[in-house]
């Protein structure tokens, strides 16, 4: 399925950004070139968070699984252009999975691993998903129970596929199509009408407001994305690439996958549990590349001093402000905006990030005879400061545009991408992200939220009806306090019918039983008498936010 318009893909292929190579025909280049390297590894740890001993393969190895997956798909009747969502953690099989799927044609939907029933149920309807992949937990959590319960509830998915060893009753186990030495599935031949490159890939997914939204992405759009890491890092062929990141957006895909796949090195997977362990996995494979939230990049940079690795600090829209520390080893910082795009900027020595600035960013960043993968340009949008109130405030929102950023709404979801019309010259997408961008630099330097109105709202308020309705609770509101590292952590403030305590217990449980997503598990709960409003008769979440601190909370989960 080719979504991108053909102005577009003759814009795009004219420069050479885009060509008619596929994400699982890079796997495939490489391991003709390299076929005993190393390619994939496992975390030592694996079997302490999912199911399954740690595997290493070398390129032929996960070529010959690649291949066999594919058949396997076509072999139950997954066709071109079917949807197979994914939910699992990083592992090998995870990897290979993905692969053998784009080798089949099959369009991949990964899910992060926060959601639950509800997300997945809302993502495989909207796509009209047709199988399901899982792994059998992770850590306490039983990921294939869940997958088996959401299956349940929606009757077109065909198929519900386990990895791991704890496969529940229901579930088809991929363990004999991973296996070396089982029966092989012949690799299908996939027909198609245009360059392979320019057809979807995957469906990512966006969080707006309380709705989820897919973003499709052709093979193209992924080599592009992956190209401005992979350049500004000036990543050597052979690379050890250390990834934290679930393989379900951008980041882990974009700044991870593809990268690897362009340095035909060796990717080890790790499942983050402390920054020590990360530190230790580092040093113990000798990184090369190692991606990690921008707040604990000073951290990392430390503990790896002396070490050869670029540290690829990642800024997202949730993250708290970069602080200033002198890097002791080569850091990177990626800007990534949503599900629509990642900037990378080489920051060598330099105290300070390097700031994300508008206009065309070119990979490496210092060459403007280097591909040109994004346009950024702020959009001045006069909004209202409050519903009560007609005063405005002037806010800025990005308009994207280029070979990564995402061009077409998926069909069979509703319009969320906002796009120029076809003539228009200066075509792009416009994202739901509002920035502050500084007035002399043109910097953008803020991605929190300007104004009164606390970041989210909608999604808190939604919150406060779930929260609300546990039995023994007259009033709840969420709200959020900023949290050095995490950016925000989400706590919420309850005030109990008459005569009745919350209890804290109880109260997990009864959102555990609800299946409710696990970021809208409350860090805190606050116990109140009455709640804080204000004038315009609404919470007063900053006041909440305030009355947080410990030795204020009558009640502290």
């Amino acid at each position: 399925m080719i979504l991108s318009n053909t102005d577009a893909i003759a814009d795009h292929s004219t420069t050479g950004v885009w060509g008619n190579i596929t994400l699982d025909m890079l796997f495939r280049r490489a391991a003709q070139k390299h076929p005993n390297r190393l390619a994939l590894v496992d975390a030592p740890d694996r079997e302490k968070w999912t199911g399954g001993k740690p595997r290493r393969l070398t390129y032929a190895q996960a070529e010959q699984e690649i291949s066999r997956i594919a058949g396997f798909l076509a072999a139950v009747g997954m066709e071109p252009d079917h949807i197979l969502g994914l939910q699992s953690p990083n592992t090998v099989d995870s990897v290979l999975c993905i692969l053998g799927a784009l080798r089949a044609g099959v369009i991949i939907s990964p899910f992060p691993l926060h959601w639950r029933h509800s997300e997945i149920l809302r993502a495989l309807s909207t796509v009209d998903a047709k199988a399901l992949i899982t792994a059998d937990r992770i850590e306490s959590r039983m990921l294939g129970e869940e997958a088996r319960d959401a299956a349940a509830d929606f009757f077109s998915l065909r198929f519900v596929f386990g990895l791991g060893q704890d496969i529940p009753d229901g579930l088809i186990d991929m363990a004999p199509m991973l296996a070396e030495g089982a029966d092989a599935f012949p690799e299908p031949i996939i027909e198609r009408e245009g360059a392979p490159a320019n057809h979807i890939a995957t469906l990512t997914w966006t969080h707006s407001g309380t709705e989820i939204s897919p973003i499709p992405r052709s093979h193209n759009h992924w080599v592009s994305t992956g190209l401005m890491p992979f350049l500004e890092t000036r990543l050597e062929p052979g690379a050890r690439i250390l990834l934290p990141y679930i393989l379900c957006g951008i980041t882990g895909i974009g700044a991870g996958l593809v990268p690897w796949l362009l340095s035909e090195g060796t990717l080890h997977l790790h499942h983050p549990h402390a920054l020590s362990t990360l530190t230790d996995h580092a040093r113990s494979i000798e990184a090369n590349y190692i991606l990690t939230p921008g707040p604990l990049a000073s951290h990392l940079d430390g503990a790896l001093e002396g070490w050869n690795t670029n540290t690829v600090a990642t800024w997202s829209v949730t993250s708290p402000k970069p602080a200033n520390y002198r890097a002791k080893g080569v850091v990177t910082d990626l800007h990534v905006l949503d599900e629509y795009a990642l900037v990378a900027h080489l920051r060598g020595h330099s105290e300070e990030p390097v700031p994300l600035i508008p206009g065309n960013q070119f990979a490496p960043s210092t060459s403007t005879h280097g591909p040109c993968l994004i346009n950024i340009e702020p959009i001045e949008i006069n909004e209202e400061i409050s519903e009560v109130s007609s005063q405005k405030e002037s806010r800025f929102h990005l308009r994207l545009n280029g070979a990564m950023v995402p061009d077409a709404d998926w069909p069979s979801a509703a319009p969320h991408l906002s796009l120029f019309s076809q003539g228009d010259p200066e075509q792009g997408l416009i994202t739901q992200i509002p920035v502050g961008v500084n007035q002399v630099t043109g910097a953008i330097h803020d991605f929190g939220t300007p104004g009164q109105r606390a970041p989210g709202l909608l999604e808190l308020e939604h919150l406060d009806e779930i929260y609300s309705e546990f039995s023994g609770v007259k009033e709840a509101a969420a709200f959020l306090v900023e949290d050095e590292l995490m950016g925000a952590r989400l706590m919420v403030a309850v005030v109990p019918s008459e005569g009745l305590l919350v209890d804290v217990e109880a109260f997990y449980a009864y959102l555990d039983a609800s299946r409710v997503s696990l970021t809208m598990m409350p860090h805190r709960i606050l116990s109140l008498r009455a709640m804080p409003m204000t004038e315009d008769g609404s919470v007063d979440r900053q006041k909440l936010t305030r009355r947080s601190q410990p030795k204020s909370a009558e009640a502290v989960a």
